[in-house]
């Protein structure tokens, strides 16, 4: 008996690796034939691009207010020639604040995501394998939170600290990363009782090793989907912090404040809060189809959606 476990064991590595093998060939055969996929994947390109090229795409400063660029009366210029997309109250460039301000609200997105992934990821491996004390501690607390509507949770937390960027990214991980915690918590509760893990336990290997090595890739795509889809959330939870005042300081550009900017002076400026409005459209509209596309490509029973 002790020599057919780990012979067992050594025909099945083969096996997943092959079986992980077709399932990425599925994967990419269906997403490749999704039309939102592409959609998504190039307003996702374009909006990521746009932030990360800003230098390139522009030499102005976003906080620089130029005397040219108010009219004679002191009101700012429609996109022309000189400012592609007009200015702003102060004079300042349109085009320049909105590469500019799309830098700030992706990256605190992204990174608030990834935080909020690692934290929830870890809560829900640990809360589905371990059951009991450890399940019932970690799952009322992400209950607790998860009674809170997010956008209030967020506002709470907003006008309690002082608003900075850190600040909004620490938020926003926080109202995250529950939703997360109980998608993987019961994606291991499925995997945990699996042949294979029961082989693992056989020859020896720990509670740790077992979940990062045998567990944990089981995880991986769920992790993926949300993140994709979450990151739009995010986009519009930060840009109503900033929006209200809690989020993102003045001067710095985000999408959220050059909204804020513009509400009282829509109608003698509507460029001004209808630009950063397209933007924030776009960039949750591509996240939320490359997200809907990566998710029915994953599920063979939603395929047909494409």
């Amino acid at each position: 008996m002790s020599r057919s476990t780990p012979a067992s064991a050594s025909v099945e590595v083969p096996v997943v690796q092959l079986e992980s093998k077709a399932n990425n060939r599925t994967f990419f055969n269906r997403i490749r034939r999704m039309p939102r996929a592409w959609v998504g994947l190039a307003l996702v390109l374009l909006v990521l691009l746009s932030a990360i090229l800003a230098p390139m795409l522009t030499q102005l400063d976003p906080l620089t207010q130029f005397r040219d660029g108010l009219s004679d009366v002191g009101t700012p210029l429609p996109p022309n020639a000189q400012y592609i997309l007009g200015t702003d109250h102060l004079g300042r460039d349109l085009w320049t604040r909105l590469l500019y301000g799309g830098q700030v609200s992706l990256a605190i997105s992204i990174i608030a995501n990834v935080t909020a992934a690692i934290l929830g990821t870890l809560i829900g491996l640990l809360a589905g394998y371990y059951s009991g004390i450890i399940d019932s501690l970690l799952m009322r607390f992400t209950e607790v939170l998860l009674a809170f509507p997010a956008i209030l949770l967020a506002l709470g937390l907003g006008s309690v600290l002082r608003p900075s960027i850190p600040v909004v990214i620490l938020i926003l991980a926080v109202i995250t990363w529950p939703t997360l915690a109980r998608v993987v918590r019961s994606q291991v509760l499925s995997v945990r009782e699996r042949q294979f893990i029961e082989s693992a336990r056989c020859c020896g290997g720990g509670d740790w090793y077992i979940i990062f090595q045998h567990i944990l890739p089981h995880t991986i795509t769920v992790t993926v989907v949300w993140m994709t889809l979450s990151i739009a959330s995010s986009v519009l939870i930060e840009a109503s912090l900033s929006y209200l005042g809690v989020g993102v300081p003045p001067p710095t550009p985000s999408w959220g404040n050059m909204i804020s900017d513009g509400q009282t002076r829509y109608r003698l400026a509507p460029w001004m809060i209808l630009i950063p409005t397209l933007a924030i459209l776009l960039t949750t509209l591509g996240f939320n189809l490359l997200g809907d596309a990566v998710r029915d490509a994953l599920d063979p029973r939603t395929s047909h959606r494409s």
